[in-house]
């Protein structure tokens, strides 16, 4: 397991437990990992482990790569994998859904 040393990483893991408590740890750490990196420092600790959690689920856990791989463009390929990764936030007992966050964000 890695040690969250700094009070951004204790914070990051405290979002992660509260907003993704079911998760495996196998996917746990490297959502953790994703949501400690340096382009997410600017984000608050609970919006960057769910960025990084919905990007891990995205590639992991849904066709959304090998859709690239076959030449659906980005949006087109996220919109097929959405439903997907909904039910995978649901299977983890997230509190926030990728649906709601996209509609506040005006992208549906």
């Amino acid at each position: 397991m890695v040690k969250a040393n700094t009070p951004r990483q204790r914070a990051i893991h405290k979002a992660l437990r509260a907003l993704i408590p079911l998760t495996p740890y196998a996917d746990f750490e490297p959502i953790a990992m994703a949501a400690r990196a340096k382009h997410m420092r600017s984000l608050a600790p609970v919006d960057g482990a769910f960025l990084a959690t919905v990007a891990h689920i995205r590639h992991v856990h849904t066709d959304y790569d090998d859709l690239r791989d076959e030449g659906y463009d980005h949006d087109s390929a996220r919109f097929f994998v959405a439903e997907a990764i909904e039910e995978k936030l649901r299977d983890w007992g997230c509190s926030r859904g990728l649906i709601e966050e996209e509609e506040k964000a005006g992208r549906i």
